[in-house]
């Protein structure tokens, strides 16, 4: 079901090389990833020590330290505790919307900035919190600068990078996702350790590092070659971006698609009604279930929880955060990893390699946890040391598989007319879905106990026979050209077909 396309323009083979110009635009713009992870990785972390607990989610910690009568698996079970991580995801949902016209109109480069301005301001905040409501506002802007910065930053990596490495650049972006929460872990590890019970302001305010990096770092991004020409009519500036870009004067055939693909999008006035239509139904159906599944993999909850995690099943505040900083190395090597390979060997196959093991390890963590964690009491050393190496192998298959490609195979498929849009409602998706597994985990994880394993295992079936029967591969396939694979597909050439053989008759 794979298809493999000629690269080829309207006037001819896409030519150009990786340049350093293209390398360092895109490791500036990835610390929008960064951000991302680092707020990941730190609301994990400091919900699980104690001097934050006590003085911003009193019953939380009352019911962890006094109460020996609740069940293991309930003694975090906070709406409140729950607000504190999810709030950040509605304020992107929004902001994401609003993203996508400054993304259209303005270009890539405002949204990254406006998106690392608006999580300094929240970091700022969060660090000096002296009530729980300041402590949620200040996740509002968060939530506000990571919607911008995920509506942007993958569309930018895409449209930067030469097709042949676009998988390998667009992949960096979960990889910078992956360095942020490895980097929270580290200073959530060390500043536990903070005699005064104020270290956890330190992680919150260290925020404001990579959000600066991205802030100052955004005004000296170029803009994309592709969101030049959507805004401007003055075709040479862009031609010699392009040229820069790719390393070499030939770049004819994709400057052709380029303008071409802008005069289609310059007809559209309202895209989110243009991507509704069947002609884009293969796009809006990976728009909505490529996000959902990422978000049901359960990984967010290994993410925001793994610390909480850990302390359910009786391993020390201390030992948790360091075991937190192991599966963070995990995730980011595994991410680095995919960036070799995904260009090679495709995103089906990483995908299908992915979920096999996903599965298999959350299986055997529910197994465990369901045959050898009662409600009370705790797992034996042995135990507890396996299910960790068992959550290692789970994050190192979403590290290579729905992890980055939740990220590229979404920013690569639409066509520029529908791109801004098609990007939102991926981010839109995603947020919808993360604040919904955020808020419900703990509760879940209180009534279902070790059965919520088996719960997101079951989903990670349904998500690799998807993959399996309905993504094509679009691996070194031209963005300007991937409309071509869903003609070529199995089962969505006989939805696109059609409307397509409908335009050439009311054509003729």
């Amino acid at each position: 079901m794979a298809v493999a396309l000629a690269v080829t323009g309207g006037g001819g083979q896409y030519n150009g090389r990786m340049t350093w110009f293209v390398v360092l635009s895109c490791m500036m713009a990835a610390m929008g990833g960064v951000i991302f992870g680092y707020d990941i990785g730190i609301s994990g972390g400091v919900t699980s020590m104690e001097p934050f607990l006590k003085k911003f989610f009193p019953e939380v910690y009352r019911k962890m330290k006094v109460d020996t009568k609740i069940s293991n698996y309930c003694k975090f079970d906070s709406q409140l505790l729950t607000s504190f991580t999810s709030s950040l995801y509605i304020a992107g949902l929004v902001a994401t919307f609003f993203a996508s016209s400054v993304t259209k109109v303005f270009g890539r480069k405002p949204s990254i900035l406006t998106g690392g301005a608006a999580f300094l301001a929240g970091s700022a905040l969060g660090g000096v919190a002296f009530n729980v409501y300041m402590l949620i506002f200040g996740r509002i802007l968060l939530g506000i600068g990571v919607g911008f910065a995920n509506q942007s930053v993958p569309l930018y990596l895409s449209e930067m990078a030469p097709h042949r490495y676009r998988g390998a650049i667009n992949n960096g972006f979960q990889f910078s996702i992956g360095i942020g929460a490895l980097v929270a872990n580290l200073i959530n590890f060390g500043t536990e350790k903070i005699e005064g019970g104020w270290g956890w302001r330190i992680s919150l305010a260290m925020a404001g590092v990579p959000a600066s990096i991205l802030t100052l770092g955004a005004l000296f991004l170029p803009e994309t070659p592709s969101s030049l020409i959507q805004s401007s009519s003055d075709h040479d500036k862009a031609k010699q971006l392009l040229q820069r870009v790719r390393g070499t004067t030939d770049v004819e055939a994709e400057l052709e698609d380029l303008i071409k693909a802008s005069s289609i999008s310059k007809t559209i006035k309202h895209p989110f009604k243009k991507i509704i239509q069947r002609k884009y139904r293969p796009q809006l159906v990976m728009a909505i279930a490529v996000p959902f599944f990422q978000q049901v993999t359960g990984i967010n909850v290994i993410a925001f929880y793994a610390t909480l995690l850990f302390r359910t099943i009786g391993i020390g505040e201390s030992a948790s955060l360091l075991s937190s900083v192991v599966t963070g190395v995990i995730g980011a090597g595994s991410t680095f990893i995919s960036m070799f390979i995904v260009d090679k060997f495709g995103r089906r196959a990483l995908f299908m390699v992915g979920g096999i093991q996903m599965l298999v390890s959350q299986i055997l963590i529910g197994g465990i946890m369901a045959t050898q964690l009662g409600d009370h009491g705790t797992v034996s050393q042995g135990y507890a040391y396996l299910i960790i190496i068992l959550i290692c192998i789970y994050v190192a298959g979403f590290g290579w598989s729905w992890g980055p490609l939740g990220w590229l195979v979404p920013s690569e498929i639409y066509q520029l007319e529908i791109r801004s849009a098609g990007q939102s409602i991926t981010v839109a998706v995603s947020f919808i879905f993360t604040f919904i597994v955020a808020q419900t985990f703990l509760s879940m994880l209180c009534h279902l106990k070790a059965g919520i394993f088996f719960f997101f295992g079951g989903w990670v079936i349904v998500m690799t026979a998807f993959v399996y029967y309905l993504l094509p591969e679009t691996k070194n396939v031209p963005i300007e050209q991937m409309e071509n694979v869903w003609k070529e597909h199995w089962f969505w050439a006989g939805i696109v077909g059609e409307e397509d053989e409908k335009i050439n008759i009311q054509g003729v």
